[in-house]
């Protein structure tokens, strides 16, 4: 797949883009603007020389805590899945959305259908993933679970505190 898809978070429905077409803006995006199209630069690069990136990509073994300073200055964080079975982007997206990261997070590699869903919940916005996947099976895939049972970045509300308030 050469663009990445960009989702919409799943409380607003979790409408996914034509996977062949260049996400822009509307209301199929987490936010208003289009998918970030530079080439991301290496943590390493970012951190050593590269003053004026705004797109960095963090390989697996990559500590995401590394940006927290620079989170107000970077449009996109790339986050590498070398193996669909390697769950540390997940902690990287949680960490870097619980600062406060609002800028396009995306998850690009090894990404399975199946696993979208939850890196949507930790706060995952687009994907970038090596194998085809049919817009449609990604939209069922998003839209398969009404409710939630814990927090996550996404800002759904659990089941638990819905019922108990």
């Amino acid at each position: 797949m050469d663009k990445p898809v960009t989702v919409a978070p799943a409380q607003a429905g979790a409408a996914a883009l034509d996977a062949q077409a260049k996400p822009q803006g509307g209301p199929g995006l987490r936010r208003g603007d289009a998918s970030f199209d530079e080439p991301a630069v290496t943590l390493d690069a970012f951190l050593d020389s590269q003053t004026n990136a705004t797109a960095v990509r963090l390989e697996a073994g990559d500590d995401a805590r590394a940006l927290l300073p620079y989170l107000d200055r970077i449009a996109l964080i790339e986050v590498s899945f070398p193996s669909f079975r390697d769950g540390r982007g997940y902690s990287s997206a949680r960490i870097l959305r619980e600062a406060g990261y609002t800028g396009e997070l995306r998850a690009q590699g090894d990404v399975l259908v199946d696993q979208m869903p939850l890196m949507q919940r930790c706060g995952f916005d687009s994907f970038a993933p090596e194998s085809e996947i049919d817009p449609a099976t990604l939209e069922a895939s998003l839209k398969r679970y009404e409710n939630v049972y814990q927090k996550a970045a996404d800002g759904r509300v659990p089941i638990w505190a819905r019922r108990h308030g």
